[in-house]
């Protein structure tokens, strides 16, 4: 079975640079779920796409423009949102921020 070390400390996670404003960092997880930090800079983009995990994000700090489907909503710190599998979504950060996004299964691309 896949797993992550029991226990995560902030400054023992690497950042992983996605570029273009964005970073993440990837907490616990093992095959059914998996917990990552994204760091957006100001105008950084989360370009559309879609996969077949179940995704939830908290937004942890900052102002992001979000789109789900056809639908957009501005979102700051303490909403959230759920992303269903296939659903097309991605963001606009708009103030500084930090999403904290829970995936179901894990994303076996970020590992």
């Amino acid at each position: 079975m896949l797993q992550s070390n029991l226990f995560q400390i902030e400054e023992q996670v690497e950042w992983q640079d996605l570029k273009n404003g964005i970073k993440r960092q990837v907490y616990g997880y093992d095959d059914k779920i998996m917990l990552v930090k994204a760091k957006f800079e100001a105008e950084a983009i989360g370009v559309l796409h879609e996969h077949h995990h179940s995704q939830v994000t908290y937004v942890d700090s900052g102002v992001f423009e979000m789109r789900i489907g056809d639908e957009k909503r501005i979102l700051k710190k303490g909403d959230g949102f759920y992303a269903p599998p296939h659903e097309i979504h991605g963001c606009v950060c708009l103030e500084p921020g930090i999403l904290i996004d829970v995936f179901s299964p894990h994303r076996e691309d970020f590992l």
